[in-house]
């Protein structure tokens, strides 16, 4: 597991201790929290994620919109909460370099978590590229698969997903336990919308991928992302032309 920085805490560092149990006690807790917190600003939830969680909280961030803007705010409150990305091996350029104007502007720093074969390796042993044949395959070995991996030891993870963006997303609570990954899912952003996520973007110079410019309203893979045309769903580029809509990391059910 790639990291970029000793000093902050680490997944690693948690892999031998206890892990956190979905408990009846455990789950009236969250489902309280979830309640309470259901029309708190982002800022509140991510302070009560840091003074419950840390040091056993993480962020995996795609560098979305809502993931700059809750790093952006998350500088304010703890630039220590371990963040990283998953590199697929497959991200676009652009998606890249904003890893670093983010940690130039706030002084963050987002590790790269990938797959154990590279993409050459990869696609040599499945022969060709997966994401043409079983893009679902491809999502879960180069994320899903890591991110489990990256998220051993932690007790709670932070998401940049909004209820408005999916079927998948829409029940999605402030803060609730995740099966499939075996940990507290926490949603700061939950009940925002992409105008708010925007104006906040706006309003604070928010660095943000480019590609928004360019009719790239939610951005994955290159191979399986495109721009959208007038009226289309925000997240029509995302595997366009298949019945695909998420890449495993928040869908609903278990993935294989």
């Amino acid at each position: 597991m790639a990291t970029d920085t000793a000093l902050k805490p680490n997944p690693a560092m948690f892999r031998d201790e206890p892990h956190l149990e979905p408990t009846d006690e455990l789950l009236a807790e969250l489902a309280e929290a979830s309640a309470r917190l259901e029309t708190a600003p982002p800022e509140e939830i991510l302070r009560y994620a840091v003074a419950r969680f840390f040091p056993k909280l993480t962020m995996a961030t795609a560098f979305g919109p809502e993931g700059c803007v809750i790093l952006s705010m998350l500088s304010k409150i703890n630039k220590d909460v371990y963040v990283f990305n998953l590199e697929t091996g497959y991200q676009f350029r652009e998606t890249l370099e904003l890893r670093d104007r983010l940690a130039a502007k706030y002084g963050l720093t987002v590790a790269y978590h990938s797959h154990e074969q590279s993409v050459e390796e990869f696609e040599r042993a499945n022969g060709g590229p997966l994401y043409k044949t079983n893009p679902d395959q491809c999502c879960f070995h180069r994320k899903v698969k890591v991110l489990r991996e990256s998220v051993v030891g932690m007790h709670a993870w932070l998401t940049g997903i909004r209820r408005n963006q999916s079927p998948d997303r829409a029940e999605a609570p402030i803060v609730g336990w995740d099966s499939k990954f075996n940990l507290v899912k926490i949603n700061p952003l939950a009940n925002w919308t992409k105008a708010d996520v925007w104006k906040r973007i706006t309003d604070e110079d928010v660095p943000y991928n480019p590609l928004h410019d360019q009719g790239y309203p939610s951005i994955g893979c290159w191979p399986c992302t495109r721009s959208v045309m007038f009226g289309e769903d925000e997240r029509a580029g995302r595997w366009s032309g298949t019945a695909k809509t998420e890449c495993g990391l928040h869908a609903l059910g278990d993935n294989k």
